[in-house]
């Protein structure tokens, strides 16, 4: 029996996120202790004041030399807009009572693109709001001149050095899985009490722990959503080429669907394993989004922008479905982008398929006889059929 033929509808990129109103998404519980803001600290007792009661801890510079055999090349894991990171250790020998635990170290660099306000943004952000796909803070260092960051290590290191830097290929269930946690992250950021908008969703701002878990981090741009009748918050433009929403950049009006745009940025690197923006590539690759735009909102088209490592080891309904996310995303008109508690909802279903993608090929039939200009020729007669690819697991009949 030759294998079913699947035609894929255009509707398939309108209707993505017509079920997204059957959800009900539990907010955070509401608290009646306002959250620290800018203007609650001056100082480092202030600061260790104001964060009482969040579990984190005030180190000195002292233990953080410790922690990282002070800051060896050897524990160096790289460099950012903020500073050098270092990986280390604390436990009974940083200071008494300890539980041993990795580390990553992050020290402000006084010269470098940010700042003492951007230092407290990441504070005052990750020291009150708790998620399983937020890197944990588990403290700083507050003390003259100097400002540092102690978090969580997380083994796998940032998205960007797996799709970019070819440590090795990502599984398509991989790509999937990193794409919903960075999804529920800012999801649980535009939900909480006080919105939050992340402002720089990228792919080497997204971390991976062990297990491939994806954990927001770099807060140092991050901004209180507005307030009361407001629609968006009026700010200097900053971020990131490539990931910005196009109104932010023309208006500086900050929204939390400015959030959106840069995580259907964000699939799409996912999928392509191109970056947002590379000036390596022919004029019209450049810019991923110009670039893509085309193929993803046309259904037949769709196999020509999938990263090619992955050779055929996707999902094809996966691939149309996440496509048809990403174009929500990056719609030209905000209003018409999709909540996050909704990209999330119409992400997870993606993770249990389990076919892959499907290839044609060229048959060589049976010889024919055909007529031409009165004279009978001989030949073969060439078809073109769908090869259906079994899952793994899965013998064909």
């Amino acid at each position: 029996m030759p294998p079913k033929r699947t035609t894929w509808h255009y509707s398939l990129f309108a209707s993505c996120f017509r079920a997204s109103t059957r959800r009900r998404t539990t907010r955070p519980e509401k608290s009646a202790v306002r959250r620290l803001s800018f203007s609650d600290v001056s100082s480092p007792e202030d600061l260790s004041l104001s964060l009482m009661g969040c579990d984190l801890l005030a180190f000195t510079l002292g233990e953080l030399e410790m922690a990282t055999n002070g800051f060896s090349d050897a524990n160096f894991l790289g460099e950012g807009g903020f500073g050098p990171v270092y990986k280390g250790v604390v436990d009974e020998k940083v200071r008494v009572g300890l539980e041993a635990r990795p580390v990553a170290v992050k020290l402000l660099d006084l010269d470098g693109a940010q700042g003492h306000k951007e230092w407290l943004a990441e504070v005052i952000f990750l020291g009150q709001l708790k998620h399983p796909h937020l890197v944990k803070l588990i403290g700083y260092c507050y003390k003259h001149e100097h400002r540092l960051l102690v978090y969580e290590f997380m083994a796998k290191g940032c998205l960007e050095n797996h799709l970019f830097k070819k440590i090795a290929s990502l599984a398509w269930s991989t790509r999937l899985k990193i794409a919903l946690g960075a999804a529920k992250g800012l999801e649980f950021l535009h939900q909480t009490e006080q919105p939050v908008i992340y402002r720089d969703f990228k792919a080497s701002n997204i971390l991976l722990d062990s297990d491939y878990n994806a954990k927001l981090s770099d807060f140092g741009l991050a901004k209180d959503g507005p307030k009361g009748d407001k629609s968006h918050v009026s700010t200097r433009v900053m971020g990131t080429e490539g990931y910005a929403a196009p109104e932010y950049i023309m208006t500086g009006h900050l929204t939390a669907k400015s959030d959106v745009y840069s995580f259907g940025v964000v699939l799409l690197e996912l999928l392509t394993g191109r970056r947002s923006v590379d000036t390596s590539r022919p004029s019209r690759e450049q810019n991923l989004v110009d670039w893509a735009r085309p193929y993803i909102t046309d259904a037949r088209k769709i196999a020509r922008i999938i990263d090619p490592t992955l050779g055929d080891q996707y999902s094809m309904t996966g691939a149309l479905k996440a496509a048809a996310i990403a174009n929500q995303c990056l719609s030209q008109n905000a209003k018409s982008r999709p909540q996050m508690s909704a990209v999330v909802e119409a992400l997870e279903p993606l993770l249990g398929l389990n076919d892959e993608a499907a290839t044609f090929v060229y048959d060589v039939g049976e010889n024919v006889e055909t007529k031409e200009n009165g004279e009978f020729k001989h030949g073969r007669r060439r078809k073109l059929r769908r090869r259906a690819l079994v899952p793994k697991g899965l013998k064909r009949k």
